[in-house]
C-alpha cells in the first residue's frame, strides 16, 4: 500500500533540515549559511584586541563536518579556551569553554542580508548557578573578507554588560 505526504508536511521537513531544494537550486537558511562560512575559517589565526592583547586561534572542522573547533591561546596568560559551532535543527548554535570555568551557549539570533554579519545571544550555560555569574554572553562576528574577521565579544555580571571588546583575526598565510 502507498503512504503519501501532504504538502505542508513535505515543506516542513524540509525546512526542519535546513534547507529546501527547487530544482537544481539550493535555498538554505540564515543560519546554514553562517556555518557554512564558519567552516572557511578553518586554518591558523592571529588575533589583535582592542584590549591591546594577542593571542593565536586554529580552527577545525570536525566531525563529519558537523562541528567547528575554535582553539584559542593567548587571550589569558598560558590559558587555552574553545568555542565549539554546530547546527541544531536549523540553530546554529556556540558552545564557549571559558578561562571563567563555565560554559555558555549562545544561539545565533540576527543575521545580516549579505550573510556576513552574525551575532550569536546568551542561551543558557553549564557551570553558572544563576545567569548573573560572570559569562561570555555575545558575540558579534563580520566576515571581512576571506582572510580577516572581527569578533566583538560581551561579558556578562550581575545583571549588566561589563565589557565588550573586538578582536581583528588575521589568517596566517603559509
Amino acid at each position: 500500500m502507498r503512504q503519501s505526504i501532504s504538502f505542508p508536511v513535505l515543506i516542513a521537513l524540509l525546512f526542519c533540515a535546513g534547507s529546501v531544494s527547487y530544482a537544481d537550486e539550493t535555498v538554505q537558511s540564515p543560519a546554514q549559511k553562517t556555518f557554512e562560512k564558519l567552516k572557511a575559517t578553518s586554518g591558523n589565526w592571529i588575533g589583535k584586541s582592542t584590549k591591546g592583547w594577542e593571542d593565536t586561534t586554529t580552527i577545525k572542522v570536525v566531525a563529519g563536518g558537523s562541528v567547528i573547533v575554535e582553539e584559542s591561546f593567548g587571550a589569558h596568560p598560558n590559558e587555552t579556551m574553545y568555542t565549539m559551532y554546530h547546527m541544531d535543527g536549523d540553530r546554529l548554535l556556540l558552545t564557549h569553554y571559558c578561562v571563567a570555568k563555565n560554559q555558555p551557549r549562545l544561539m545565533a539570533t540576527e543575521f545580516s542580508a549579505n550573510g556576513d554579519t552574525v551575532t550569536f545571544t546568551f542561551l543558557d550555560g553549564t557551570g553558572m548557578k544563576s545567569r548573573d555569574v560572570g559569562h561570555m554572553d555575545k558575540v558579534r562576528m563580520v566576515f571581512l573578507d576571506d582572510d580577516h574577521f572581527t569578533s566583538q565579544w560581551t561579558w556578562y555580571q550581575t545583571g549588566k554588560e561589563d565589557w565588550m571588546e573586538e578582536i581583528l583575526n588575521e589568517r596566517v598565510k603559509k
